[in-house]
């Protein structure tokens, strides 16, 4: 792994707890999702912006509802208490940390503004920034600021996470909130792992020295 540059982070299930719930109804009225809510947030997530990249873009109507829900989701989503300093630390650390979602502009801006976070990334690229959801968000930020994929690491608690980190030639890291959950998950082959995103800067600083070149 080339040493890393940029740090891609999507806020449910790696920044904060989300309400699994609004994310479920989105799909009901837009893609008429039967049953139930998943307990994991970032499964249902993920299920629903796989619903959105088959469908296409939102009509009027349907994006609307999509971004009330959305908001609604970020206004109840609980920080995790170490993103402040993480965030502090690769600040320090000249790494360059970005937001990258398939959410939309509007609930990612509540989000970051409701957490005092709105001036913590070097960018933000939501689904309606980048036309599109998944891996084109983190393209977009990547294109952007003109850092290489293999120099980029994206975390990440779900499978799509993980293929999507790939799809856009970054480096999926897993980020283990649920220790059954991420045992299944290592069966994909994430390129690292963290429990604490306190460890982020210390991944960053062991793949650096692994770049040391010998004297």
């Amino acid at each position: 792994m080339q040493n890393i540059q940029a740090v891609l982070l999507e806020p449910i299930g790696c920044l904060a707890e989300f309400p699994p719930g609004p994310f479920h109804e989105i799909a009901a009225q837009l893609f008429g999702r039967k049953g139930k809510a998943s307990a994991l947030p970032s499964r249902e997530y993920w299920h629903l912006v796989n619903l959105m990249e088959a469908a296409g873009p939102l009509d009027g109507e349907q994006s609307a509802i999509a971004v009330a829900l959305e908001t609604q989701a970020a206004a109840e989503a609980k920080l995790y208490e170490d993103v402040r300093p993480m965030l502090e630390e690769l600040g320090s650390m000249g790494v360059g940390v970005f937001l990258t979602t398939s959410l939309s502009r509007a609930a990612a801006m509540s989000f970051l503004e409701s957490n005092g976070l709105e001036r913590s990334f070097a960018d933000v690229a939501t689904r309606d920034d980048a036309s599109g959801v998944k891996l084109i968000p983190l393209r977009t930020v990547l294109h952007g600021s003109g850092i290489a994929p293999d120099n980029a690491i994206f975390l990440t608690d779900t499978v799509e996470g993980i293929k999507t980190a790939r799809g856009a030639g970054v480096h999926p890291i897993l980020m283990m909130n649920d220790p059954d959950e991420s045992q299944r998950l290592a069966t994909y082959e994430p390129d690292g792992g963290v429990v604490s995103l306190l460890e982020i800067p210390d991944f960053v600083r062991l793949v650096d020295a692994q770049n040391v070149p010998l004297r």
